[in-house]
C-alpha cells in the first residue's frame, strides 16, 4: 500500500493546502483565520510547502501593510490529488 505524503499529513498544512485547492490565491491573514493557527506555526508551515514546491508565496505590499499571498502550483496540486487517491485506498471508497 501507498503511503502518505508525510508532509501534507500534518493538520496545519493538509488545511491550508485544502484551501488553496478552492481558490486561486490566498492571503496569510485568510489562512491564519481559516486554519485557526498562530501567525508563528502558520508561518513555519507555509515555508515547508514552499520548500518543497507545492505553494508559491509572494510578497509584497499593500499600501503600507505587507501582504502575503499564497498559490498551490502545479507540483502542490499534484501531489494534494494523490495524497487524496492514496487516502481513498486506505478508507476504500
Amino acid at each position: 500500500m501507498k503511503e502518505l505524503d508525510p508532509l501534507l499529513h500534518s493538520q496545519l498544512r493538509l488545511a491550508v493546502m485544502s484551501i488553496l485547492m478552492n481558490v486561486e490565491e490566498a492571503d496569510f491573514v485568510y489562512l491564519k483565520e481559516k486554519t485557526e493557527s498562530t501567525a508563528g506555526n502558520l508561518s513555519v508551515q507555509l515555508d515547508k510547502l514552499s520548500n518543497a514546491g507545492y505553494i508559491s508565496v509572494a510578497k509584497g505590499f499593500s499600501g503600507r501593510k505587507t501582504r502575503t499571498v499564497c498559490r498551490v502550483t502545479e507540483r502542490g496540486r499534484k501531489a494534494f490529488e494523490e495524497y487524496v487517491e492514496t487516502l481513498r485506498t486506505y478508507i476504500n471508497l
